[in-house]
């Protein structure tokens, strides 16, 4: 029985190897002041031996190309995608492979205003794609008319603030991008000063609630993971501890009663789902249910990083000679402090793990963590730290990547289910 939101074999399920050669992309989220996603930053390099995404004037034409047979829908979702570009990339039209209506042409301000790129960004923009003017430092530029978003570095210590663009940009309607927020007061403080879109760890970092117990119900939903991953595992005390938790039991047996199970018959107890499903299936449901229930209606982007870090965690699992289910469970529970806004040393001693995963989420470098620590380095686009990982523990380079596209398909697919039968 496949697990919740499990692509069927196909087109869906295809890794990221393009004509033959491997293409290294990472996304990173930016987010509107609502906290809902709006659009993701692609990060690219061309080759595993490469330590800086790709910018040169002789690669960015066929990695361009590259990406157009792939579909930049399949790493945005539907959303739009920032594209940074070169000089060259611009003035010969090359991203015109590119959807315009996905794309979000980023033009660094340390290239060089000529009037041949200003020429060329304006024809761009005329054909329906948007401009953003990147890493801006506060200088007038010749681009400042043309650009939809002006994206500011939000960690650099002399950047411009948006109160001494605002007299100049009233008249535009020019959206502004704070880069790099680090954490939930650099977000706030971003905010105040009147950025309208953020990009950054803060995220996955929210304000901690210190000093506060775990809400009952937080705990209910903690006994029941613990004996979801009992060996052997209490079926009637399992269903019992579902069953005092209404909004969780029609959460499930939605689940178990929607077209993924693909059960022909309706199931009207969590005792007989756990039985009809078994019991390997229904942990996957039961546990994307509860952080589903946990999570509430927070930013979605946090359980969709989640879920990706769980699928990739355990695609890797085997060729690490590393437990799938536990490392499934490890890159899932990597952003609890996230969701719950609790600290990871108050959560661990409630989690269902041996020692060496709890260690690991904690921030232990040991074995149990490689596929996590490589996937954090890629998620940021630090491809030497990520080499360092691979290297050190022996990784496939180019099987890391195709599990990367392949859980980044999937992850979206299983919040898609879960989120519908909610």
């Amino acid at each position: 029985m496949a697990a919740l939101g499990t692509p069927a074999a196909g087109p869906e399920s295809a890794s990221l190897e393009w004509s033959g050669q491997m293409c290294y992309v990472a996304r990173q989220p930016i987010l509107n002041a609502s906290g809902r996603l709006h659009a993701y930053e692609l990060l690219f390099r061309e080759e595993s031996e490469a330590a800086s995404p790709i910018d040169s004037e002789t690669s960015i034409g066929s990695l361009l190309d590259e990406t157009v047979l792939f579909g930049l829908e399949r790493f945005t979702n539907g959303f739009p995608a920032f594209v940074s570009c070169t000089a060259q990339a611009l003035r010969r039209e090359l991203v015109r492979v590119l959807p315009p209506n996905l794309t979000v042409l980023a033009v660094p301000e340390s290239l060089e205003p000529t009037a041949e790129l200003v020429e060329a960004c304006s024809k761009l923009k005329s054909l329906g794609f948007r401009l953003a003017l990147d890493d801006f430092t506060g200088g007038f530029h010749p681009l400042e008319g043309l650009v939809d978003y002006i994206r500011v570095d939000f960690g650099a210590p002399a950047r411009v603030r948006p109160e001494q663009l605002r007299q100049r940009l009233d008249a535009d309607p020019v959206a502004l991008v704070a880069k790099r927020v680090a954490t939930h007061d650099d977000y706030r403080r971003a905010l105040a000063e009147g950025f309208k879109h953020f990009q950054g760890d803060y995220l996955f970092r929210p304000a901690l609630l210190t000093n506060r117990r775990m809400p009952a119900n937080k705990l209910a939903h903690f006994e029941i993971l613990q004996s979801l991953y009992r060996d052997p595992v209490d079926l009637k005390k399992l269903s019992h501890l579902v069953m005092q938790e209404a909004s969780l039991t029609y959460r499930l047996l939605r689940l178990v009663n929607s077209p993924v199970c693909a059960i022909r018959q309706e199931v009207h107890s969590v005792e007989a789902a756990i039985i009809i499903v078994g019991l390997e299936t229904f942990r996957r449901f039961a546990t994307m249910a509860i952080l589903c229930e946990a999570h509430g209606d927070e930013q979605p982007e946090i359980l969709r990083t989640a879920l990706l870090r769980a699928r990739f965690c355990e695609l890797g699992a085997r060729a690490c000679r590393l437990d799938a289910g536990e490392q499934y469970l490890l890159g899932l529970f990597s952003l609890l402090p996230a969701m719950l806004r609790l600290p990871m040393g108050e959560l661990i001693q409630s989690l269902p793990l041996r020692d060496e995963v709890r260690h690991a989420l904690a921030g232990a470098d040991n074995r149990e963590r490689c596929l996590l620590g490589w996937l954090e380095r890629h998620e940021h686009g630090d491809w030497i730290a990520s080499d360092a990982v691979s290297r050190a523990y022996g990784l496939n380079q180019e099987k890391l990547i195709r599990r990367y596209g392949d859980a980044l398909i999937w992850a979206e697919a299983a919040l898609r289910n879960a989120t519908a039968a909610a």
